[in-house]
């Protein structure tokens, strides 16, 4: 039985992780919706939740480069029809190649072609392959269509190349990979308020998930997206030392703005790291710090586009 009416033309399916929504993802993506669109077909994404590794192989599972919800606000921005998000667990891991493909894409999804990527494995152990798809098409009679990788510097972008770029704390080439600035997605929290008290608000958010892979700790150019538009800011990410704070903050000065952002959700975007964090010895030399951040940071944003 179809999981959904609307899918009763038949569908033009991708299955993946698709953690970070990269430049290889959105060729895939863009390849079933020209392909959906040919046919008279819906497009649609299956991809999975939590990551698969979190639960086959736990002490290998990747830091992510998007949360469930930075994935569905990456994917939103595509032309796919729809998007499902399967929960991953172990009656899936354990589930044949065979068995997914006719149970879940064909029975439950209506596939009709299958688009992936050149590198894609599915199924126990990974053991599906394209020569797996591409005998399950001749014998189920749907098509199945790879994507060659997309390439950067001479190598396949994917989502391994841009987790070594941001923990390199290189944003730059992972925004070339992504094809977007490398983000955080959290609700504002309230802070300490001493930004305040020193002429220097702040908006701090709450706390990232722990699977969040995040660049090096440090004071960092950023954009910042708020439901009242876009800002400039300069982003505090670590502990802070000066106030004998070690635990890990999030928290960014917004340029040019005004108003209250309690309990609203933000997308912060990395930019450039400006320095490390350190200790001052006192308020007044923490202020001329910031005093420099700001310009700095300034500097840096008029550089980039909004």
């Amino acid at each position: 039985m179809l999981a959904h009416p609307a899918l009763e033309s038949g569908t033009t399916v991708t299955v993946g992780t698709f953690d970070g929504v990269h430049r290889g993802h959105h060729a895939v993506l863009q390849e079933i919706v020209r392909r959906a669109r040919r046919a008279g077909r819906k497009s649609l994404l299956v991809t999975f939740e939590p990551h698969p590794l979190e639960v086959v192989k736990p002490a290998a599972a990747p830091l992510l480069l998007t949360t469930g919800l930075e994935r569905r606000e990456a994917l939103a921005q595509t032309e796919i029809d729809y998007a499902v998000f399967l929960r991953f667990d172990r009656t899936m891991a354990a589930m044949s190649p065979d068995t997914f493909v006719r149970e879940v894409l064909r029975r439950q999804f209506g596939m009709q072609e299958l688009v992936i990527g050149y590198d894609h494995g599915f199924g126990r152990g990974r053991s599906g392959d394209v020569e797996t798809l591409k005998r399950l098409g001749v014998e189920d009679g749907f098509l199945v269509d790879v994507v060659p990788p997309v390439e950067s510097g001479g190598q396949a972008v994917s989502s391994t190349q841009v987790r070594r770029a941001v923990s390199a704390g290189d944003l730059a080439g992972a925004a070339r990979l992504l094809g977007r600035n490398y983000s955080v997605t959290g609700q504002v929290v309230p802070g300490a308020g001493r930004g305040r008290t020193i002429g220097i608000p702040t908006v701090n958010l709450g706390q990232v998930p722990a699977n969040k892979l995040l660049p090096p700790d440090g004071v960092y150019a950023a954009w910042v997206e708020t439901p009242s538009g876009r800002f400039g800011a300069m982003l505090n990410q670590g502990a802070r030392p000066t106030f004998g704070e070690q635990g890990r903050s999030l928290e960014a000065h917004l340029f040019n703005f005004s108003g209250n952002l309690y309990g609203r959700w933000l997308r912060i975007e990395w930019i450039e790291r400006l320095r490390e964090t350190k200790k001052f010895n006192s308020a007044e030399e923490l202020m001329a710090q910031l005093d420099r951040d700001r310009d700095a940071a300034t500097h840096v944003l008029q550089g980039t586009k909004k």
